[in-house]
């Protein structure tokens, strides 16, 4: 087993408090958004095996089956096929949808063929992969997620009073909602850039006259932190969400979401391509966005952990995809064991826990700490109290 070492990322909606709080460390006074688990090329976690600390990537492509085990290997290749994640908002991040295994393959190829380079700011595919992802609340977490029903989206527009916003709502009461939803968001992100500032300003002044309070307090705070963002109608859109410390979120492939405030683990498919549609200075591909976002409305299904049949406490997110899979253990006192036939991140996030191997071996994680558990097909004891503790590994 590995401690790991791992790389913040500073975007400028992060805490500037929340992460140097739970990694027990002094504020930098600058946003500090996300901590990276895992071997993604981007910023991949780092362990240290007595030569000094090498790059977990490059330790699994050295031996992938040594490190991932024969069986993750034949069915998801030769990389860990996932990202973990402690992701932080301070400010609200941008509405954005993910692309379909085969839209991110296509999109990928097709902007290799054009010859833009992996890191230009238009690049829509920076990879080959899909980004399905499973956000767990560590405290309150607010988000958007998925369309809410076309007449509802027009009620609370219609609500502002505001001429500009007349358009969309009519468009909203087309008869087939998908339509309708798919209608309305283009004409939010395609308005001329006259109208679309007139009518973005005239909002925020009458979201502004509205109470602390209900159905437009997040988008009274959306308004203050992007003044000017056609995301800030888009987002009106949207199911507003709010998720208790230990409930989760899983997104799929094409349904628009955005974080808007608080911590979360975030588990994810070893990916970083992002469709974006607002609430943000980065860019946004119209035609592409259009092309991955899935225009169905409902509201979205809150997780709640299960018990694992066979693994006293552990409880596990359930999620349709193998290329990852989410479990906590709130230890007792009592030990635990987990097997070792996946590649797995063990991420603590409150008091300390111990890790022993088979032959003696023992890592202790505290609060913030993570540790890589090769798959050597052997199992691992767990033991601590007052703990929480995710597991993030596959399904196979």
């Amino acid at each position: 087993m590995d401690r790991l070492v791992n790389t913040v990322r500073p975007y400028a909606w992060g805490s500037v408090t929340a992460l140097p709080e739970l990694l027990g460390r002094e504020p930098t006074g600058e946003p500090q958004a996300e901590l990276w688990m895992g071997a993604h090329p981007g910023d991949p976690s780092r362990a240290d095996r007595g030569d000094g600390p090498q790059r977990l990537d490059e330790l699994i492509a050295a031996d992938p089956e040594g490190e991932l085990g024969a069986a993750a290997v034949a069915r998801f290749g030769p990389a860990l096929p996932f990202l973990f994640k402690i992701l932080a908002a301070g400010i609200p991040l941008s509405i954005q949808a993910h692309p379909t295994l085969d839209q991110a393959r296509a999109g990928f190829a097709a902007e290799n063929a054009l010859g833009i380079p992996l890191d230009a700011p238009e690049r829509n595919y920076r990879d080959a992969n899909h980004k399905p992802e499973l956000v767990c609340a560590l405290g309150e977490f607010e988000g958007l997620c998925g369309f809410r029903p076309a007449a509802e989206a027009a009620g609370l527009l219609a609500g502002l009073a505001v001429p500009g916003l007349d358009p969309i709502i009519d468009l909203l009461a087309a008869e087939d909602e998908s339509e309708a939803l798919r209608s309305a968001l283009a004409a939010i992100l395609t308005m001329d850039d006259g109208t679309a500032e007139k009518t973005i300003r005239e909002t925020a002044e009458a979201l502004a006259l509205t109470g602390p309070y209900g159905d437009y307090a997040p988008y009274r705070r959306i308004a203050r932190d992007f003044p000017g963002d056609r995301g800030l109608i888009a987002g009106i859109l949207l199911n507003h969400v709010r998720l208790r410390a230990g409930e989760a979120l899983y997104l799929g492939a094409g349904v628009p979401h955005a974080y808007l405030h608080g911590v979360c683990v975030e588990l994810q498919a070893n990916s970083d391509n992002v469709l974006r549609a607002g609430l943000t200075p980065k860019h946004i591909d119209v035609p592409e966005l259009m092309k991955v976002v899935v225009f169905e409305a409902g509201a979205p299904a809150v997780l709640h952990p299960a018990p694992v049949p066979g693994t006293p406490g552990e409880d596990l997110y359930p999620v349709p995809i193998d290329e990852f899979r989410l479990s906590r253990f709130v230890l007792d006192g009592t030990d635990r064991e987990i097997d070792g036939r996946t590649p797995q991140i063990l991420l603590c996030t409150a008091g300390s826990a111990r890790l022993t191997a088979p032959d003696g071996t023992a890592l202790t994680l505290a609060r913030g700490e993570s540790a890589f558990l090769p798959a050597t097909g052997t199992p691992t004891r767990l033991s601590g109290s007052a703990t929480t503790l995710f597991r993030a590994t596959v399904t196979l």
